[in-house]
């Protein structure tokens, strides 16, 4: 998702490029600082793809985790782990910096997967927000509404709205290509709309389903309160349970917007000056947007201890050595 750069000569030059001729070339001796950066962006990957893996991993193997809203992490866990997978490698190679001057194959191929497991991500926020709300604010219902075809509705819809968002900014981009300043206006215009309609508005959305689901919780915990505990006991742990889930994914939805929203707002802020985003700033915040699959399996094991409890039995190998599917996880 890297935006059109240019050289300037005042920023740092990047550990493993040198400049050569007002361009950035891969230096012929790498660096120290340019080995240590990959290494650390090769242990970020192994990180995303085992962490990812042990979600994938629960969700499937462990009866328990057989939820509506755990598919939509187990849909979100396959987009991370793709990340780790496909663009982290992809990124390592051809940077923001050698694609900015190289019209390489796989360049485009990494921006379109880029584009592609980002917006997937989002959309699957969007649908876990859903979830959500109906879980805390319509708990009668919520069974009969979240049902399992329901949910892979929303993850097919997620999956497919990705790759036409996708397929929309690769025909800008070739538009861009063919005619070059002569629609710069109207390129810049479909841009804006499609990041508008990409990030913005279902962020937009996610914000206001969590702030009412927020109210309701609020609303509900002062009427648990005020209700004897012997006779609510039992609504009372479900509420309790479904605000601690709902929290849980309003911190994952949190560190979503931490690690993408300095990305997308700086670049639209140069698309609107109509200026070129220095290549320092643009790598640095497409590696800090990356870094966000990684977080979440640590947020997962952080705040549900049935996670916590999967993962032990799945790191220390006991799920091969029986079928624990139907374990009861504390």
């Amino acid at each position: 998702m890297a935006p059109e750069v240019v050289v300037n000569q005042t920023h740092m030059i990047h550990p493993c490029y040198e400049l050569n001729h007002l361009n950035y070339v891969p230096s012929k001796t790498h660096s120290l600082q340019c080995v240590l950066l990959k290494i650390f962006l090769c242990l970020l990957s192994i990180i995303i793809i085992c962490g990812n893996l042990l979600i994938i991993i629960s969700v499937v193997y462990f009866k328990q985790l057989h939820t509506p809203t755990n598919y939509l992490i187990l849909s979100l866990a396959v987009a991370d782990l793709l990340v780790g997978v496909l663009v982290f490698p992809l990124t390592i190679e051809f940077t923001v910096t050698y694609c900015a001057y190289q019209e390489e194959l796989l360049c485009k191929v990494r921006s379109s997967v880029d584009v592609t497991l980002s917006i997937a991500s989002i959309l699957h926020l969007c649908c876990i927000s859903i979830d959500r709300y109906h879980a805390v604010c319509k708990p009668l219902t919520y069974r009969t509404t979240i049902t399992v075809h329901v949910v892979v509705f929303m993850i097919l819809m997620s999956w497919c709205l990705s790759v036409v968002f996708t397929i929309a900014f690769v025909i800008t981009d070739l538009n861009y290509a063919k005619c070059g300043r002569k629609c710069y206006i109207d390129v810049l215009i479909a841009t804006i709309l499609g990041f508008i309609c990409s990030f913005y508005l279902p962020v937009s959305v996610m914000i206001c389903i969590y702030v009412k689901i927020f109210l309701v919780a609020q609303k509900q915990a002062r009427s648990i309160q005020n209700t004897s505990y012997q006779s609510r006991m039992p609504r009372a742990a479900v509420s309790k349970m479904e605000r601690k889930a709902t929290k849980t994914l309003t911190i994952v939805m949190g560190v979503f917007l931490i690690c993408w929203s300095p990305y997308f707002l700086y670049t639209c802020v140069y698309l609107g000056k109509q200026a070129l985003i220095p290549i320092a700033a643009s790598e640095g915040l497409t590696w800090l947007a990356l870094s966000n699959s990684m977080l979440n399996p640590f947020i997962y094991a952080f705040f549900y201890s049935w996670f916590q409890s999967a993962f032990k039995m799945i790191v220390s190998g006991k799920i091969f050595q029986g079928d624990f599917s139907s374990t009861r996880l504390h």
